[in-house]
């Protein structure tokens, strides 16, 4: 009995001490690379395309209605930013094919770059637990920002933010301003409201 308990103890140490060398992706962390597939294109897409850009990667399904809720501020952040570099990335992880995607998409004039991971191997690597989650990535590539739940993306507060990463005020060109000098994490929605898990249509 005291073998089989000193066993489980061990195994259980090394689990732990595996986990442990997981580094965790959050405000700070290098944004972890991903491949996905541009819906309106058919090639294939991954972060680095976006290398230098400041980046709002949002992944969302089209069976999530919190998602589907904040579609239409990030339409309108993309149209009053997109100009001055902002990339909005939207990933869906939906089994459905990039054609039922597209489909969706095109329903409601979204016109921001929606890429589609049929295996939601993004969801791994960026460690989420439900939808929609988003993150910022500046220039560097590094994540500054994690928002879980959904947004009003076009309110002054947001805009502002995105604003000072652009480098658009305060006089500190955004390519040369010090890594994750803007950084938060968004605290969890009480209840996960906002938040549906992954997996679940």
């Amino acid at each position: 009995m005291g073998g089989l308990l000193a066993g489980l103890v061990a195994v259980l140490g090394a689990a732990i001490a595996a986990t442990s060398d997981i580094p965790l992706v959050g405000p700070g962390s290098a944004a972890p690379d991903f491949e996905a597939v541009n819906i309106a294109t058919g090639d294939p897409a991954t972060l680095a395309d976006y290398r230098g850009d400041v980046v709002l990667l949002n992944i969302w399904a089209t069976w999530c209605r919190a998602c589907e809720e904040e579609m239409p501020s990030m339409q309108r952040l993309h149209e009053q930013l997109a100009p001055s570099g902002l990339r909005i990335v939207a990933v869906s992880i939906d089994k459905a094919s990039s054609q039922e995607v597209l489909r969706w998409v095109q329903e409601r004039d979204l016109t921001f770059d929606v890429l589609h991971d049929r295996q939601g191997r993004i969801e791994n690597l960026y460690q989420t637990t439900g939808v929609p989650e988003s993150f910022v990535i500046d220039r560097h590539g590094a994540l500054v920002k994690k928002e879980i739940g959904a947004r009003e993306w076009d309110v002054p507060a947001q805009v502002a933010y995105f604003r000072r990463l652009l480098g658009l005020e305060g006089g500190v060109p955004a390519a040369d301003a010090p890594q994750c000098g803007l950084c938060e994490e968004s605290a969890v929605t009480a209840g996960g409201v906002d938040t549906v898990p992954a997996g679940s249509p």
